[in-house]
């Protein structure tokens, strides 16, 4: 049994928090209360939901400290993953590095915000060309050591990364991208499998153009980060705006939804633990929950899957 299976509890779910944070800025999905996000974070931990992720560039600090305030009574019962290499500068320019220095100071900072004496798995962000990934690792290891983190992972990465980082300590867990447009990340899996990683996926909904919450249409306040995030402005919606065209008349007939059609599709795959999926509030949490008890089949799957091939 792997990391996340054993810890995820009965819904192979986690909360992104990315969701709870949008007015923080940094990256975000627009402006929440903090009642209300406390509130939505102690209702998934009631759906059943155990996984927490949060990171520090998701509103500068504000996730992580809106996750801390929400299980300050209870954190045994949760387990909470953070992650170094994303940062900013006092004018909130990003950075990102992974110099050994940096991943100390951010993981203090990470643990002082959640108000916390431990953080369950942490991770580095993202890979760095100018910094060797094992020199980050050492940082995290002895972190371990001592106490202050559980587990080590990794996310966006790749198996050159992975094989050093595992010369240094025990990689648990994986994060990285994983959808039906964004499937890169099915060519970790053998390797995944043999070393009894984990994998949990992010970007899960595809920034809701799977559900359909995200059509051609769709305005973004300026506190959520596709308003103005170069990597969301330069990514080639229109085919998938056109797949989900097709795709829809088949899941109305089948009586499913593309948020159903989006977690199915992550866990036809033995090798995925956990799906990362944020919600800003109770009805979206809820049809998280409510749509792991209504997955499409192989059939309908493949005929997807075959739409998405041809755009």
């Amino acid at each position: 049994m792997t990391l996340l299976v054993k810890e995820r509890g009965r819904l192979p779910l986690g909360f992104g928090g990315a969701s709870i944070s949008g007015e923080g800025a940094g990256y975000g999905f627009g402006d929440i209360t903090e009642n209300s996000a406390l509130y939505l974070l102690k209702e998934a931990k009631e759906l059943g939901i155990r996984i927490f992720d949060t990171a520090p560039i998701y509103g500068f600090g504000l996730s992580e400290q809106r996750i801390g305030k929400a299980f300050k009574s209870c954190r045994e019962d949760v387990f909470i993953i953070s992650k170094s290499g994303v940062t900013w500068h006092e004018n909130k320019r990003v950075d990102m590095s992974n110099d050994p220095a940096v991943t100390g100071k951010m993981l203090e900072q990470s643990l002082r915000d959640l108000n916390t004496d431990y953080i369950d798995l942490f991770m580095i962000h993202w890979p760095d060309a100018k910094v060797d990934i094992r020199k980050p690792v050492e940082v995290l290891a002895k972190a371990k050591e001592q106490g202050k983190i559980k587990h080590i992972g990794l996310c966006n990465t790749h198996i050159e990364d992975l094989t050093k980082a595992a010369e240094v300590a025990k990689i648990e867990a994986v994060q990285n991208q994983l959808n039906l447009f964004e499937r890169d990340a099915l060519g970790l899996f053998d390797y995944l499998k043999e070393k009894k990683i984990s994998f949990m996926s992010w970007g899960t909904l595809d920034k809701g153009i799977l559900t359909g919450r995200v059509d051609r249409d769709r305005k973004f306040d300026k506190s959520d980060c596709r308003s103005w995030a170069p990597w969301w402005k330069e990514m080639d919606k229109e085919s998938r705006f056109k797949a989900m065209e097709k795709i829809n008349p088949l899941l109305k007939v089948s009586g499913h939804n593309g948020l159903e059609l989006a977690l199915g599709h992550n866990l036809s795959y033995t090798e995925v633990s956990l799906l990362l999926c944020g919600a800003r509030n109770s009805e979206q949490l809820n049809g998280l929950v409510k749509a792991l008890e209504h997955l499409p089949g192989e059939e309908l799957m493949n005929k997807v899957k075959e739409i998405v091939s041809e755009h």
